[in-house]
């Protein structure tokens, strides 16, 4: 029988804990995410954490005591929010999108810039020929994907596909 040992250490708020899938092999994903939204906030966030996990998951949570207004601190109990399930939203999120989810709830009044402007529509901005175009090399390149398979089976995650 093992027991699983926990330490505490203190704890630096804002934490960002991103939970990935290491079956799926998105640990590079996840620090990235880490990478910019570091980059993005600097000492705002007290640390990020990459837990590794198992079953596709890929989640992102933040602890945090919730600011008011005016950016003092609330005298408020310390809250955790789920901001990222990729199951729940079918997907990645966005970068610019992370870090506005992030922003929200750390430093409401932060502009993030050109991450706060919303995107053009690339398709729109085409000419209809070369909308055309990209539709037909898409479905070429759907056609000729293969899924990838894993040297070892148990390596590989069921729930990720």
């Amino acid at each position: 029988m093992s027991a699983t040992a926990t330490a505490t250490a203190p704890v630096h708020l804002p934490r960002v804990a991103i939970t990935f899938c290491t079956q799926c092999r998105w640990m590079l994903r996840a620090a990235y995410f880490g990478q910019e939204l570091l980059s993005t906030f600097g000492t705002s966030i007290g640390e990020i954490a990459l837990i590794p996990a198992t079953g596709g998951l890929f989640t992102v949570h933040l602890t945090h005591k919730p600011a008011s207004v005016d950016g003092e601190a609330k005298d408020t109990a310390v809250q955790e929010v789920l901001i990222w399930d990729r199951k729940a939203e079918g997907g990645f999120p966005e970068t610019k999108v992370l870090k506005q989810l992030i922003r929200n709830h750390i430093e409401p009044l932060k502009d993030l810039g050109h991450s706060d402007k919303p995107a053009k529509p690339r398709v729109a901005a085409m000419k209809p020929e070369d909308t055309q175009q990209v539709s037909a090399a898409t479905a070429s390149d759907a056609t000729d994907a293969k899924p990838s398979s894993g040297n070892n089976a148990a390596e590989n995650c069921q729930d990720c596909r």
